[in-house]
């Protein structure tokens, strides 16, 4: 398999999962991975396909130097151009980028001058990797728009909350910024949660929010790639149309 087949696969196993884990939002979202060292090529979702019917050959591959990109029946959504044709040229550790609206990240978006808590070893993974844009100024459908939230996301941040709206991760590759994707919403989850009991909460210190940072990017195994692959293998035991 060459190694753009290999991330068509990974993208459409990632929108196979976001559906079935329920992070999508009707046919709304994107999700793209660069194809590139440039990030100028990359794989974005085609416009009307719902995340759970998407398939490796149906990804649109664009160019940003290529001004048929956004013309044609394959043109891709107006605001996913937009995001994340910036972000892949900008930012060098968004080789994958996922948006959705997923539950309770979204939640978390809507608490007026929210900051994402250590509270659990979850939510340990992303200290000081977060980057908060506040001001929700309407969809994304303005050029300057990409160049502002790329910026936002400099200094190796990997998670931007996006103030009444949703959220974007990135990463090196489709795995960790797939796996990054579902351990936030859990952490997430968890948050609203203990937010909703109206109690006094204990925060992990700072100190160790960032030793277990970085024993979650350290750790032994490639822990990633190996929850992927098991769910990829779900697909491919189910739903192995992904891959045509």
């Amino acid at each position: 398999m060459t190694e753009l087949s290999t991330l068509r696969t990974d993208l459409a196993a990632a929108f196979r999962w976001a559906a079935r884990l329920n992070m999508h939002e009707s046919i709304a979202n994107h999700f793209s991975v660069a194809t590139n060292d440039a990030g100028s090529q990359f794989l974005l979702n085609p416009v009307g396909a719902h995340f759970s019917r998407i398939r490796a050959s149906e990804l649109l591959l664009l160019d940003v130097n290529d001004p048929a990109t956004q013309q044609g029946d394959n043109a891709p959504d107006p605001t996913a151009w937009t995001l994340h044709a910036a972000l892949h040229r900008a930012l060098p550790q968004a080789r994958c980028i996922l948006h959705t609206h997923m539950h309770s990240a979204t939640v978390l978006c809507c608490l007026k001058d929210f900051e994402f808590l250590m509270l659990d070893q979850n939510a340990c993974r992303f200290y000081q990797r977060i980057a908060y844009d506040r001001d929700y100024a309407g969809m994304a459908l303005h050029a300057d728009e990409g160049a502002r939230v790329a910026a936002l996301m400099a200094n190796s941040k990997s998670v931007l909350f996006m103030g009444n709206h949703g959220v974007i991760v990135v990463g090196p590759s489709v795995a960790q910024a797939f796996d990054e994707l579902y351990y936030l919403e859990k952490a997430c989850a968890l948050q609203v949660a203990a937010l909703a009991t109206g109690r006094e909460l204990s925060r992990i210190p700072d100190g160790v929010a960032a030793l277990a940072c970085s024993q979650w990017n350290d750790y032994p195994t490639r822990f990633s790639a190996l929850h992927f692959t098991a769910l990829k293998n779900f697909l491919n035991q189910e739903e192995p149309d992904y891959q045509t």
